[in-house]
Formats: structure tokens, sequence, C-alpha cells
């Protein structure tokens, strides 16, 4: 993390350096540190999904569950960085309807679990 971390500052001191001058190498440095970092933690998603596969030995979730979490991940991911890439270039407004609309997919597309939660809850208040 301190990697990244350290990595983060730099573009953001070389993008303020360019802005005075170039504005567009700005917003160019900005993109490639986005995707660096955004590669780097894919490849922390796989420990997450080892982690998952671990719980499923442990206890009997369904896989469709598992499914819908990495989306959310995944979703999470792409919905941080264009809000913020959006809000970076000056587009406040766009970057809050992005934020928006990924806290939407994620209530959508969360509502399987939701009922299922429901259910469980439901069978022991009935039982």
């Amino acid at each position: 993390m301190i990697k990244i971390a350290v990595i983060g500052v730099i573009v953001a001191v070389l993008a303020i350096i360019f802005r005075k001058g170039k504005e567009e190498y700005s917003l160019y440095i900005s993109i490639a540190a986005c995707i660096l970092i955004l590669l780097w933690g894919i490849s922390k998603l796989q420990i997450i999904l080892d982690a998952i596969e671990q719980l499923q030995g442990y206890i009997k979730m369904n896989k469709a569950y598992v499914g819908i979490l990495i989306k959310i991940i995944g979703i999470t991911y792409v919905t941080e960085i264009s809000s913020s890439l959006c809000k970076d270039s000056g587009y406040q407004a766009i970057g809050e309807q992005i934020e928006i609309v990924g806290k939407l997919t994620i209530l959508a597309i969360s509502m399987p679990i939701l009922l299922s939660i429901l259910d469980t809850v439901n069978s022991f208040l009935e039982a």
C-alpha cells in the first residue's frame, strides 16, 4: 500500500506541474495512474476470491451470491475511478451522477442477497 500511496503522490505532483503548461498532459497522467493502480488492485482481487472460496468450504453459500459480490467490487472500482477522473477534470456534476448511478446499481444487484436475508429472518420468526 505504501508503494501505491507514493506513486499516487508522485503522479499528483506531476499532474500539478503539467497543469500549468500542458493541461491535457495532466489528464493523461491521471488516467495512466488510475489504470496502473487499478491493475494493482485487480491483482489483489485474487486474495479476496481465495478467501471467499475458503469461506464457502466452511459454510454453505450459494455461488450466485459470490458472483454478485464480485460484480459489486467491480462496479465500485469503475464508479470510483470514473467519478474521480470527472471530478479532477472539473466536471463535478458528472462525477456525482456517476456515483449515484453506481450506488443504485449496487443496490439493484444486491437485491437477491437482501431478499435471501429477509427470507432467512422470516423463517426464524415463524419457527
